[in-house]
């Protein structure tokens, strides 16, 4: 959830580590540090706070140095302060920096203080520098020493360590937390997200599980779990500056939101054909494998899992499948029984959610015909480590409240209903139409857009309030919730979401002129029910913000009715997210809050 580089080159490496550091802001943090090798010391520099105030301390007292170590830092032991922040260190010899959780850091931290160490910080993350110096007092290695130590941790953990008394070499591991080693020139790099490092070079090797290497200006060496030197893939990857700035928008979630037409249109191009989707395009063998599923599983978190209730409608309307749906969080700890032939599905953006990469290790060990993940980012773990994939090619998403990420998400889970319904011989004229309506579901999305004249009408009267409800019913119920999740995430106004037709049964009582009902009424079989559970809002005073079909009427006497472009009913949860977007990204705007660093979260959550 946090962000390490580190760097050992032939040039200063202070101001590349510092800019590493600001790629890394969007995944969320609360505190910054750098700890610099100088020969004969090690400059070490903390702060509470934004990295621009680990900067100015930088730019103050203008370390020099070619070997060094940064981090970001997201608490999870330990408040935030400046004492909590990484790198930490131990007998002014080991400085580390690590994201993860170590589990049995008590028991440990017992064991070191009984060695003689004390702990100048409430965090897990102090003890590995005390274990590795402990280590190198006994005349090991850094490469033994960091393997020791590993033998000695539980948990998830990528790490990056120098040695005052070594001024050429940087050591790192990694266990369910990524970690890749970035190849420049005249330097060798190590982050915990590519973009950190973009700048430098687009040549990465990705660390697996049980990995640690050692890189120095000249050189690198991986070694396996067993000690074993290994090769490792070089991946090139080119992530453009322009994917990365914010251009002329004022937030990185803004310019996301915008660029929704393309990006939908990214996920969609050279995966239809004619009046069908194409075959095999989750990989080769694909479509065969498709056609004995009986059952899908979906495990996912956050926006992610909203994506999957709504596919979990399109695979019983189109490819005629039950599907169970499961917080990844929660999905191994209910014995899950699995029937036959099960296809699990894992959906996330990073391809590292540490919970969602459980599930699908867990799962390995179960009776599921194959695994298959829709994710963003090609290299990720969960790419690696499942049978089949999708990319949604939604290009980096930086803002930590997902929205293009999300609506390609649903635009590759319809992918998925319609190939697991061809490779089944299930509803080829539906499956016709809805091809045919995603040719120009992009230019539908563009037509949403247009909407924000309307949405900045009624942004102010819902930033003035501390509460918002969304009502949805069948397959709007997850679009509400994900409406709800996007207004308190950044704008921190208390929202749920519930389907229409509870709200008879408890949330009723909620409603006041205080309440703002936000509403989601497409043209549908229920639409005309959804009509009955809003004159019951109307009828007691709450204000409706309403997005609806033209084919829709209402007489509000308070609130507004908002028309929605025409768009084939499957097709419509994907379009009405749109002004959900909007709506939240504007109410935030008006109530002056982080949008795209709301507190307290981080974009990729790497830890369970």
């Amino acid at each position: 959830m946090c962000g390490i580089i580190a760097a050992a080159s032939n040039r200063n490496v202070g101001k590349l580590l510092v800019q590493g550091l600001h790629k890394m802001e969007y995944r969320g943090y609360d505190s910054a540090g750098i700890a610099l090798h100088q020969l004969d010391k090690i400059a070490h520099l903390r702060t509470l706070g934004k990295v621009k105030l680990l900067e100015d301390k930088m730019i103050q007292e203008k370390p020099k140095s070619k070997l060094g170590i940064a981090h970001t830092r997201w608490a999870t032991h330990g408040e935030p302060s400046e004492e909590n922040a990484h790198p930490h260190k131990s007998n002014e010899r080991v400085y580390i920096v690590h994201n993860g959780i170590i589990e049995n850091y008590l028991e440990l931290k017992d064991y070191l203080k009984k060695e003689g160490y004390s702990f100048t910080s409430q965090t897990d993350s102090e003890l590995i520098a005390h274990l590795l110096d402990f280590y190198l007092n006994k005349d090991k290695t850094m490469i033994d020493s960091m393997y020791m130590t590993l033998d000695k941790l539980e948990g998830a953990y990528a790490i990056a360590a120098i040695d005052k008394e070594d001024n050429k070499n940087i050591v790192v591991a990694r266990n369910k937390s990524p970690l890749l080693i970035g190849l420049g020139t005249d330097e060798f790099l190590a982050a915990s997200d590519p973009l950190a490092i973009s700048q430098l070079t687009n040549e990465f090797i990705f660390l697996e599980d049980g990995d640690v290497a050692q890189i120095s200006a000249d050189d690198y060496v991986i070694f396996d779990e067993s000690k074993n030197p290994v090769d490792r893939e070089i991946t090139k990857i080119d992530i453009s500056n322009q994917a990365t700035s914010k251009g002329d928008y004022k937030h990185f979630m803004e310019k996301e939101i915008y660029e929704q037409p393309q990006a939908i249109l990214n996920t969609i191009d050279g995966r239809v054909g004619g009046d069908d989707v194409l075959d095999n395009i989750f990989g080769l063998g694909s479509s065969e494998l498709f056609e004995k599923v009986k059952r899908v599983q979906i495990v996912a978190c956050g926006t992610s899992l909203h994506a999957g209730r709504v596919a979990a409608n399109w695979f019983s309307a189109i490819s005629e499948l039950p599907t169970q749906i499961d917080y990844a969080s929660e999905y191994r700890y209910r014995n899950p029984h699995v029937d036959e032939n099960s296809l699990l599905v894992t959906i996330s953006q990073s391809g590292e959610t540490a919970d969602t990469l459980a599930a699908l290790r867990y799962a390995k060990e179960k009776e599921y015909i194959s695994t298959l993940t829709i994710c963003n980012v090609p290299t990720s773990s969960l790419a690696r480590e499942s049978d089949y994939s999708i990319f949604t090619n939604a290009g980096p998403e930086i803002g930590v409240a997902s929205t293009k990420a999300f609506t390609t998400q649903l635009a590759a889970l319809m992918l998925l209903a319609l190939s697991l319904a061809k490779s089944r011989d299930k509803n080829p004229k539906l499956r016709t139409r809805v091809v045919t309506a995603m040719r120009s579901l992009s230019d539908t999305v563009q037509e949403t857009l247009k909407l924000r004249d309307v949405i900045l009408e009624i942004a102010p009267e819902i930033a003035s309030k501390d509460n918002a409800l969304f009502l949805g019913r069948g397959i709007f119920y997850p679009i509400a919730k994900e409406g709800a999740l996007k207004l308190k995430e950044i704008s921190y106004i208390h929202a749920e979401a519930y389907p229409a037709g509870e709200l008879k049964h408890g949330p009723l009582a909620l409603i006041d002129e205080d309440m703002p009902v936000i509403a989601l009424a497409p043209e549908s079989e229920i639409a005309e029910k959804l009509v009955s559970n809003l004159e019951e809002v109307k009828a007691r005073g709450g204000t409706l913000y309403v997005f609806s079909d033209p084919s829709i009427s209402m007489d509000l006497k308070a609130g507004r009715l908002i028309n929605m472009p025409k768009c084939d009913f499957l097709l419509t949860p994907i379009i009405y997210t749109i002004p959900l977007q909007i709506l939240s990204y504007e109410v935030a705007l008006l109530r002056g809050t982080d949008i795209d660093q709301p507190r307290n979260l981080a974009k990729s959550v790497t830890v369970e």
